[in-house]
């Protein structure tokens, strides 16, 4: 009956860390229009959109996706986590993304293998910075 007691104590302990968790709202992607490039006559400005901050395990990613029109023109991770692993992972990984969804021209994009996290951080991200677009 003891036993019972104490299984039943550590369950309650254990649990009521997840019953107090409250995940902080993440805030609306920040949207920067650049002015018209020269030479490009300015009928499609390019538009520069923060896709949302994703938090992981190992800390936040956020990607800025530069539009020209609905066209993604650029990515780049703007937001990453403060160590060293997982700047590397994302320095390695980033190039495969970028080239990834400049291709894809969406956030359907394939992960990186040995970096899986980074890259559903990013394809998230991307996801956001598209739909604020209204892409």
């Amino acid at each position: 009956m003891r036993k019972a007691l104490i299984i039943v104590a550590l369950l309650f302990a254990g649990f009521a860390p997840l019953v107090r968790y409250h995940p902080a709202p993440s805030p609306a992607p920040a949207v920067v229009t650049a002015p018209p490039q020269p030479g490009s006559g300015g009928s499609q400005a390019a538009r520069t959109v923060d896709g949302s901050v994703v938090d992981t395990e190992f800390g936040p990613y956020q990607v800025r996706v530069t539009f020209s029109g609905t066209t993604i023109a650029d990515v780049q991770i703007i937001t990453e986590p403060d160590d060293g692993h997982s700047k590397r992972i994302a320095s390695r990984a980033e190039p495969t993304l970028r080239s990834e969804a400049l291709q894809a021209q969406s956030a359907h994009i394939d992960t990186v293998s040995g970096a899986t996290i980074t890259s559903e951080a990013y394809a998230r991200s991307l996801q956001a910075a598209v739909d604020a677009n209204g892409s």
